[in-house]
């Protein structure tokens, strides 16, 4: 009775261990890199420029690299991501337009719950930069409205490799939810004159959570070989929005994005193969 449950418990902690063959120690230098390019739909409003959403098309890229670190047992992973849009818009009566564009570098680690061989689970924070501005082509004064914050998210994502026959398919959802942070934001009609050369700055950086910067950003993507190059396809749904210095704003944006994987071996000269996904990052 005692050998079979020993036997039955080693065989459901299989598949978290790591593979024999795989050195442990050099996890840290395999890095999967993604480069995409994409276009969707976007709506944007900002009533220090105008009462009303204009609507239009957003361009976007992105790089994101993510790798395994050495902490708690090689268990936490490493992700860098950089996007940049850019977004030309017109309002509801099609007599005026805007010009906007937002970079956003995230960085954080995760740590990864390996439910089988083949799914897991990863679960941690971000650091979230954000900069940018609003153009609106038509407005005489206060044309711009700069966008500029910064803050600390939670994230989750499910990673999930399996076969459609024979074929390889990589899945990956992920949420990220800003929790806490800092946001500049002129009051409602006072000028960035009277802000940036007469000195009259109170107020102007304002703390920021849930109740006053209610946004998320979610990536549902797919990884897939076509000879010897691996694509993704990605849809994004990035839903930024704000109330601040009785200042409203949102940015909701959907676009998908195709691009490139590579996996990366940390030491130039040298490209190896891809880890497993035990121990993979990815």
């Amino acid at each position: 009775m005692t050998k079979g449950l020993i036997a039955l418990l080693l065989l459901l902690l299989a598949p978290l261990t790591l593979p024999a063959q795989v050195d442990t120690t050099q996890i840290h230098r395999y890095t999967t890199r993604a480069t995409l390019y994409g276009a969707g739909f976007t709506n944007v409003f900002d009533t220090y420029l105008s009462p009303q959403a204009y609507k239009g098309v957003d361009f976007r890229l992105s790089r994101e690299n993510m790798r395994m670190t050495k902490l708690w047992d090689n268990h936490v992973s490493e992700q860098n991501f950089f996007q940049a849009d850019l977004g030309y818009t017109h309002n509801r009566v099609d007599n005026n337009n805007t010009l906007s564009a937002l970079v956003n570098w995230t960085y954080g680690l995760h740590y990864q719950f390996r439910l089988t061989q083949n799914f897991k689970l990863l679960a941690g924070a971000l650091i979230d930069a954000n900069g940018g501005f609003v153009y609106n082509l038509r407005n005489g004064n206060n044309p711009a409205s700069a966008r500029a914050y910064l803050n600390l998210d939670a994230s989750g994502m499910a990673i999930w490799h399996l076969r459609i026959k024979r074929y390889p398919i990589v899945l990956r959802y992920q949420a990220n939810l800003p929790v806490l942070g800092l946001m500049f934001s002129p009051h409602f009609g006072q000028s960035y004159y009277d802000i940036f050369t007469q000195g009259n700055s109170g107020g102007v950086v304002q703390f920021t959570s849930l109740h006053n910067q209610p946004s998320l950003r979610q990536m549902l993507s797919a990884d897939f070989p076509i000879g010897t190059t691996r694509f993704r396809l990605t849809y994004m749904a990035d839903l930024q929005q704000s109330n601040v210095n009785h200042i409203k704003t949102h940015t909701y944006s959907h676009v998908f994005m195709v691009g490139v994987v590579k996996e990366l071996y940390r030491l130039k000269g040298r490209r190896q193969s891809a880890l497993p996904p035990t121990v993979g990052a990815y």
